[in-house]
């Protein structure tokens, strides 16, 4: 926080940017946003070295994902802000802070928006095969890029509606297996307990792998930070953000695990295959007609959903950043409250990401992707001491800006840093996701340095 930033002040400057979203906006973004293609058909790779042990895995990361996420919700209904957990890190710990985890967060959305573009337009080429793959995905960049460039309720409205959709298929998709589990439709029978208790018990790898399957699943609930960036365009920031995280918490815990506990309930963990969708498998199992083709509507519109969310993340964080003196001041530029420049910028490195994966996606983005892999988590960690310095501070200086407060404080915020701490090892120690590792670690150090060169400059010239 600055030290010219009056304490009663709601602890933030004001906003240029329009506040346009609504409460149903922001709460559907908090549900929508971790429902992707990490949950429909990445899940496959967790259960298959986890068995149905993938259930605990989901608990335990999904646990981890909601203490930053109540984090998160703490500081942005206090402190609101377009670049939220950038410009808190600044405040708690310094410029340094800020710089990095904006520009480490910026670099994370681009990235992933080319692998989700791109995965998009496999399925639309599939349904359409006249129209290459990447026409498609130049389909969908420019859309999405009108849609952000329009007032900010476009990006309410199109995200309300991919989210439901989502919310929607996890719902019906708990509802029939819920009733296939109790043999309650047509053609089944009870299943008992048998799925989960045979070929190798409950946990057929033991604890190392339900540990595997933490590493495999916990990148799935990357997205939820959106809200909280979202949050300082709604007409009542702190006290939307505050009712989004509440209704997020247990409902995606509901969502996430819910569904895994159905999963392999219903079938052997063995019949599942990585890189197939073990919703499909279910729908099949309990005789839902056309299920392949109904969850790749499902599986395609959740990517649709990520693009634009992770569009406009990245161009409110870079919006956010150029605020603050840590990127261009040309990216200042809004009309209709929107951050123009902002969005194009992002698009832009969108697009040459998109171009990467197309080309090279084998080589040169892999790399791309291999740097980005583990940055959520140095991210995660950064919100998490971010909060540790900033919570202090806030009730000294305005205790009633905390309308939303973290549980259990500080003791389940040094237990989320400690948890995030054993899965980076865990990532280091495992042959499969060490070069991940090292290569986030990597960008992590350079995006870090250039902070503290900057700092150390701007220190020398005053």
């Amino acid at each position: 926080m600055r030290d010219d930033v009056p304490p009663s002040s709601p602890l933030t400057e004001p906003e240029p940017l329009t506040h346009g979203l609504k409460q149903r906006h922001l709460t559907m973004l908090g549900l929508g946003g971790v429902i992707g293609a990490g949950l429909f058909v990445g899940s496959g790779a967790g259960i298959a070295v986890a068995g149905p042990g993938i259930v605990v895995s989901y608990l335990l990361a999904g646990g981890l994902a909601m203490l930053v996420m109540r984090m998160l919700g703490e500081m942005s209904a206090a402190m609101p802000a377009s670049g939220a957990f950038s410009v808190h890190a600044e405040r708690a710990l310094g410029r340094w802070a800020g710089f990095t985890v904006g520009w480490l967060y910026w670099f994370l959305l681009v990235v992933v928006l080319a692998v989700e573009a791109t995965a998009a337009a496999r399925i639309a080429h599939g349904w359409v095969p006249g129209v290459p793959q990447w026409g498609w995905v130049l389909v969908f960049m420019l859309v999405f890029t009108a849609a952000n460039l329009a007032a900010v309720k476009n990006f309410g409205e199109f995200e309300f509606w991919f989210a439901a959709l989502k919310v929607g298929a996890i719902v019906l998709f708990l509802a029939l297996g819920a009733l296939a589990v109790a043999g309650w439709l047509p053609d089944t029978d009870p299943v008992g307990l048998a799925n989960l208790t045979g070929r190798g018990g409950f946990l057929p790898n033991g604890w190392s792998g339900v540990v595997s399957g933490v590493l495999v699943v916990v990148f799935a609930f990357g997205g939820l930070e959106v809200v909280t960036i979202a949050a300082a365009e709604s007409e009542d920031p702190a006290r939307n953000v505050a009712r989004a995280v509440r209704s997020a918490v247990w409902r995606i815990l509901l969502f996430y695990v819910g569904s895994m506990l159905v999963i392999v309930t219903l079938l052997p963990w063995t019949a599942i295959v990585p890189g197939e969708s073990p919703y499909v498998a279910v729908l099949d199992a309990i005789g839902v007609p056309g299920a392949g083709q109904i969850m790749n509507v499902v599986i395609f519109v959740a990517l649709l959903s990520a693009l634009n969310a992770n569009l406009y993340g990245s161009s409110r964080m870079v919006f956010s950043l150029a605020e603050r003196g840590e990127a261009p001041r040309g990216l200042l530029r809004t009309a209709g409250g929107v951050p123009r420049r902002a969005v194009l910028a992002s698009v832009a490195f969108g697009f040459v990401s998109v171009l990467l994966n197309l080309k090279w996606p084998d080589s040169v983005f892999l790399y791309l992707l291999n740097a980005v892999g583990s940055v959520l988590l140095f991210v995660w960690a950064l919100i998490a001491v971010s909060e540790l310095r900033l919570r202090r501070r806030i009730e000294r200086e305005a205790p009633e800006a905390l309308s939303l407060r973290m549980w259990a404080f500080p003791y389940l915020t040094w237990t989320a840093l400690a948890a995030m701490a054993a899965v980076l090892i865990l990532m280091l120690l495992d042959p499969g996701t060490r070069p991940q590792m090292l290569w986030s670690t990597a960008a992590t150090a350079l995006v870090l340095l250039v902070a503290l060169a900057r700092e150390r400059w701007a220190a020398r010239t005053r």
